[in-house]
């Protein structure tokens, strides 16, 4: 069955219109993540990785991530895009979740600019934030795109969306 695109409103965006392969802009927006009560990053120097049927993913520097509450796991996956990602645990007070966050130690070409940048899994910290917006996770437990009222969709990640 064909895929429905959602008509965008004027201050919306359809994940439909971003580009495969993915592209990567920075955004001025305040970028937040909160985890067992405390900010664990917050930074206007985020970067956007926006591909078709995907929420974008938000890339943090790590200059602004309290990096003491991280560690790296032996999780590994690829993408065809971006290159080899890394991820991390987060351990904040008695609270701790694998895999919570992802990165790309030495990103393919053209991704450059997400080197020492993480992202968060909202499905996987306590709050996220786009500006004073919370958001939502993109559903399932793979991609890791943060939903708000900007973006409309589709969005790819649910079940029965692998074929898309």
């Amino acid at each position: 069955m064909p895929v429905q695109r959602q008509t965008p409103n004027s201050d919306q965006e359809s994940v439909w219109d971003y580009p495969r392969p993915p592209r990567v802009e920075p955004t001025g927006k305040r970028i937040c993540v909160i985890f067992n009560g405390v900010v664990i990053a917050d930074t206007t120097n985020a970067k956007r990785v926006l591909e078709t049927s995907h929420p974008p993913a938000y890339y943090i520097p790590q200059a602004d991530i309290q990096m003491a509450y991280l560690k790296p796991t032996p999780t590994r996956t690829f993408c065809e895009y971006k290159g080899s990602a890394n991820y991390w645990m987060l351990s904040v007070g008695e609270r701790t979740r694998e895999d919570v966050a992802w990165s790309y130690a030495a990103p393919n070409s053209g991704y450059e600019a997400i080197k020492d940048h993480l992202a968060f899994y909202a499905s996987r910290v306590d709050e996220c934030y786009v500006d004073e917006e919370r958001v939502t996770a993109q559903a399932g437990d793979f991609y890791g795109g943060w939903i708000t009222s900007e973006i409309v969709g589709p969005f790819k990640g649910g079940a029965g969306t692998w074929g898309w």
